[in-house]
């Protein structure tokens, strides 16, 4: 029998785009791959519209780590991938994760922003080139993991990603894949493109120097 993917999409007030994002994946549960979508108590009906196009649904109060821990404890499949409902993973992805899983027990995809400004072409490079780097990846890049090295993301309100990434370089280095993930450039544009590049500088400065992301998610919240 073919290794099965669990695919896990947090989603909070995501009704704009919900369905799209689960459209993009319906060829992968053509293939018996898994979807579960984990709703963090969203009030716009999210969770009404992700539950025919998903395999689970699951609601849970919101805060992504915790979201996504929890999506990971009724998963199936011997990999796991964590999902941003904005970003679209590639073709034949999952051919191409169980390929990186046979040389490492986690890995990520590199990132393309889809948009035509040129800096924010410039800003997924340096994220790709920063990541392949020092081993660390952001949820951006679609973070997947062999479900028996999932030990779960650290339940803080911001930067479970690089917490996660951090374990789990305990185990190994990343397999870093050169195919595209493609992710919405609505957090930069809402926010203006430079302003959000300084933005998240400063707060992931502020985490490696110690500060408690308690601290950086209310910096967040208070930019917006």
């Amino acid at each position: 029998m073919a290794p099965r993917l669990s695919v896990i999409v947090p989603v909070l007030n995501e009704a704009a785009c919900i369905r799209e994002a689960l459209e993009a994946l319906a060829p992968l549960r053509a293939r018996g791959h898994e979807v579960i979508v984990v709703d963090g108590a969203s009030d716009d009906g999210s969770a009404s519209l992700a539950e025919r196009a998903c395999d689970q649904l699951l609601v849970t109060p919101r805060g992504r780590a915790r979201q996504m821990n929890r999506g990971a404890l009724v998963a199936s499949g011997e990999a796991l991938v964590f999902l941003h409902v904005d970003t679209r993973l590639p073709q034949a992805a999952d051919q191409l994760i169980f390929a990186a899983l046979t040389e490492a027990n986690w890995g990520r995809f590199d990132v393309r922003i889809a948009s035509r400004r040129p800096l924010l072409a410039l800003v997924g490079r340096a994220m790709n080139l920063r990541s392949r780097l020092t081993g660390i990846a952001t949820g951006d890049q679609a973070i997947f993991v062999r479900r028996d090295a999932f030990t779960g993301f650290p339940e803080m309100p911001l930067m479970e990603d690089i917490a996660l990434s951090r374990l789990l370089k305990r185990r190994g280095r990343p397999a870093c894949l050169r195919a595209c993930v493609t992710t919405s450039a609505r957090r930069w544009e809402a926010r203006g493109v430079l302003r959000t590049i300084v933005l998240m500088w400063r707060l992931r400065l502020l985490y490696a120097l110690g500060a408690a992301p308690q601290r950086l998610a209310r910096d967040y919240a208070n930019q917006r």
